[in-house]
């Protein structure tokens, strides 16, 4: 059985949408509970995910935690009931029939792995990056490809690192490559490209590089935090927003 943590803060606009792709793309019989770990979202989130839990016949559940996708991802797993977890940003929709490929792949002996992922742009370079990622190279990895692995083996590499703030899933990937436990499904994930669009590619690109290469060199985690938040942070503000139409968006499914 699978269980699904998704950590939030401030996405009501995508939240419904994705819980109603989960839904229609699964099979209730593989999946063990959905765990929306919220983060102190200020936007309305918490209000529309518990009208959804209310309605859906799947085990959906909200939770609290202290911000960190790390902390909010641990936490997930801490009252995941599933003995497959499978990590899934807010933003990123795994493919059709994602539980039974993901259960597959565990079947043969591949205890974690990742989706191959498709940005939703036009832009060639994210094209051509989401093109690399079907290969088995580290360096085209990440947690927007989503991340599964059995509890068996989360909790023998301890979860995720919360000293992390960021970089958070690439440093249990490079655990799991250490240990020669990764498999790339040749399935696509498709992800939002709205931090390239907000901020441009190659600006998002450039700093995305230089975080690497800072990690590589022996940076720490308040090293890469601090980089990131002078240059990659978005400072938006966040507005109160109306939740009908998302909501909509999971019932009228």
């Amino acid at each position: 059985m699978i269980s699904i943590v998704i950590p939030v803060l401030n996405e009501a606009q995508s939240i419904a949408v994705l819980l109603n792709h989960l839904v229609e793309n699964a099979s209730k019989e593989y999946i063990s509970d959905i765990i929306i770990v919220d983060g102190g979202s200020i936007d309305g989130t918490q209000q529309l995910v518990k009208e959804i839990v209310a309605e859906s016949d799947f085990s959906i559940q909200l939770i609290s935690s202290e911000k960190g996708r790390a902390k909010q991802m641990n936490a997930g797993a801490n009252v995941a009931s599933g003995n497959i977890l499978y990590f899934l940003h807010a933003d990123s929709f795994p493919p059709k029939n994602y539980d039974a490929l993901i259960r597959s792949e565990v079947e043969k002996g591949n205890p974690a792995g990742c989706f191959r992922m498709q940005f939703d742009s036009n832009h060639w370079w994210l094209q051509l990056a989401s093109w690399l990622t079907k290969f088995s190279w580290r360096a085209c990895r990440g947690g927007d490809q989503s991340q599964f692995i059995t509890r068996e083996l989360f909790d023998e590499i301890g979860g995720y690192d919360e000293r992390f703030i960021i970089y958070e899933d690439n440093i249990l990937i490079n655990e799991l490559y250490e240990r020669n436990k990764f498999i790339v499904i040749n399935k696509k994930l498709t992800s939002s490209a709205r931090l390239y669009r907000e901020k441009g590619v190659w600006y998002i690109q450039y700093h995305f590089w230089t975080i690497y290469v800072k990690k590589w060199f022996g940076a720490d985690a308040n090293e890469l935090l601090a980089y990131y938040n002078k240059h990659i942070k978005q400072n938006r503000k966040v507005k109160a927003t109306s939740i009908e139409s998302p909501r909509e968006a999971f019932v009228d499914k």
